[in-house]
């Protein structure tokens, strides 16, 4: 059984930088690619970043600059890094699997920025 398990989340104040971390567990079929989404109370769930098994990454536009995601394929780990954090980016962050067979869900990790 594949699991996706997210870590890192918190509390930050504005300007501060935080790691996150999606741990994968279970054997899966073959990956198309991988990422973040968020979703901020009230709001739809986005996109953040995403990276292909060939490792092309895609950034939204709102942390494009100061963002950088990274996949561990040894341990597996799927990281986002995140600096200068803004009020905007408080939300629930998930973590997301695509593979040929079905698409996998982390149960989500809070971040929240305020000062």
């Amino acid at each position: 059984q594949v699991q996706l398990v997210e870590s890192g989340g918190g509390w930050v104040q504005p300007g501060g930088s935080l790691r996150l971390s999606c741990a994968f567990s279970g054997r899966t079929a073959s990956i198309n690619n991988m990422g973040w989404y968020r979703q901020a109370p009230g709001k739809q769930r986005d996109l953040v970043a995403s990276i292909t098994w060939g490792g092309g990454t895609m950034y939204a536009d709102s942390v494009k600059g100061r963002s950088i995601i990274q996949f561990d394929n040894a341990k597996p780990t799927l990281d986002l890094q995140m600096n200068n954090l803004q009020s905007e980016d408080t939300a629930v962050y998930y973590c997301y699997l695509d593979t040929i067979l079905r698409h996998y869900w982390g149960q989500g990790t809070q971040v929240t920025v305020s000062s």
